[in-house]
């Protein structure tokens, strides 16, 4: 993970402190009442319980402490949706560090540009190939590919990067069944069906699937149910998939982002304006009449609004997932985003729905 920022750090200790002395006063008092109550001896174990609370929220909030790096030498990594985006930038880093690159691209067979510009390596470690994810018959070719293009096929793969993703908008009204289909086919099944074509490969090297979710894996948003939907089941299925490959040396990381629309490209004005008429054109008339095309038009340039969002630079994301797939000793989740991002991820999934619902809907 790349050194964090020092407004980023500030803010995630401020916010550590804010908690501590919150816990500080409160708990001590709470849980001694408690003792009091059952009649047993009150001690200063709440204020060890708030000290180790402490150290754990600054270890958070530090830059990562290194964990030994594995031998890159004649490792080979696929990975998805290597057209654009994360996945073509991470398939140039990885052969930077000296992988073999299996980059999944889904228009290879239809001259898109991102396979175009991984070929141009002209690398015997750049090796691009046709990948669909929703496709059985492409995701089979793909794993036999790399059986017969690994430098030794006894070792097996070391790493899949399960990163090929859509995204959508739109709210539950106006966003049909279809839709949440075609996202979770994508998003999760994609995921889902080529880790079981290659999980033979990674348990003979004893390797690492890295699966990308999204900080919408962790918490909901207005707007964005398909998507959390896909992203909610990413990571349960890699959370069932690490408690399975423990015994087989196998370490699956869950790598969820935060905004980095600007630096993805994934949602444009023009993605927008697509959407937002098939969402209106689609939608039931009694949702029509019952919204109205005021509130619809507000939430369309809502989202246009988000189309200059977030961070420009994918450092932060590249950075982990190759903590991911190179330390000895990997994160099960890596949460690269902006501090705010980061302290409404913690309030949603730590305190009650009351209070996260009252702060931010």
């Amino acid at each position: 993970m790349a050194p964090q920022s020092m407004v980023r750090v500030g803010l995630l200790v401020s916010f550590s402190v804010f908690l501590t002395v919150t816990l500080g006063f409160g708990l001590p008092a709470l849980l001694n009442a408690v003792m009091r109550l059952l009649g047993l001896p009150e001690t200063s174990v709440t204020e060890c319980i708030v000290v180790v609370y402490a150290l754990f929220v600054l270890y958070v909030a530090m830059p990562r402490i290194p964990r030994g790096s594995v031998e890159v030498k004649g490792k080979g990594v696929l990975i998805t949706g290597c057209d654009s985006g994360f996945g073509h930038a991470l398939a140039k880093h990885l052969h930077r560090l000296g992988f073999t690159v299996f980059a999944g691209c889904l228009l290879k067979d239809k001259g898109g540009e991102g396979a175009k510009a991984l070929e141009e390596f002209h690398s015997d470690r750049m090796k691009v190939l046709q990948l669909d994810v929703c496709s059985d018959g492409e995701v089979k070719a793909a794993v036999e590919f790399i059986r017969n293009n690994l430098e030794d096929s006894q070792r097996g793969l070391w790493a899949v990067v399960n990163n090929a993703g859509v995204s959508t908008f739109g709210e539950v009204e106006f966003t049909s069944v279809d839709t949440y289909k075609q996202v979770s086919e994508v998003n999760l099944w994609g995921t889902i069906r080529v880790t079981k074509a290659v999980l033979p490969l990674i348990r003979r090297a004893k390797g690492r699937v890295v699966n990308i979710a999204s900080m919408y894996g962790r918490m909901g948003n207005m707007m964005r149910s398909p998507y959390c939907v896909s992203k909610y089941g990413v990571e349960a299925f890699s959370d069932c998939l690490r408690y399975e490959m423990k015994s087989w040396g196998v370490k699956v990381s869950v790598v969820e982002p935060g905004n980095f629309i600007v630096a993805t490209g994934i949602l444009t004005r023009d993605v927008v304006a697509t959407t937002a008429n098939k969402l209106w054109s689609e939608a039931p008339p009694d949702v029509k009449e019952d919204y109205g095309k005021a509130h619809f038009e507000h939430l369309m340039a809502l989202m246009r609004s988000y189309c200059n969002s977030g961070q420009k630079d994918d450092a932060p994301v590249m950075d982990d997932i190759t903590d991911a797939i190179v330390s000895k000793r990997p994160y099960t989740r890596y949460s690269p985003m902006e501090p705010h991002w980061w302290i409404r991820m913690q309030i949603m999934t730590h305190l009650p729905g009351a209070i996260s619902d009252l702060l931010y809907f």
